[in-house]
């Protein structure tokens, strides 16, 4: 069973205290048992919600891809380059 992740929690939580307050609120109860009736209905309501969170996507393994045969390729010869010795250059003095 995966754990639930850091958004399932807090939209699990947040309905359950939202929806304990609304209904609370709008019932106008102060019997106990019609206070846990509601408690009970908001923490029910709370986990649908957390468990219908998108979860994350985890990639589908698939095979590698079979392997191209390439085709060799022989380079064009080159031609040398005759190598030329240059003197090196100094700056004259003033």
């Amino acid at each position: 069973m995966p754990r639930p992740t850091a958004a399932q929690l807090a939209y699990g939580s947040c309905t359950v205290i939202f929806s304990t307050l609304a209904m609370l609120l709008l019932s106008q109860t102060s019997s106990g048992l019609g206070i846990a009736v509601i408690a009970l209905a908001a923490l029910a309501l709370g986990l649908l919600v957390a468990m219908t969170v998108p979860l994350p996507r985890t990639r589908a393994v698939t095979e590698p891809a079979p392997a191209r045969v390439v085709e060799e390729r022989v380079p064009a010869p080159r031609e040398p380059v005759a190598a030329t010795i240059e003197p090196i250059r100094e700056p004259s003095a003033p």
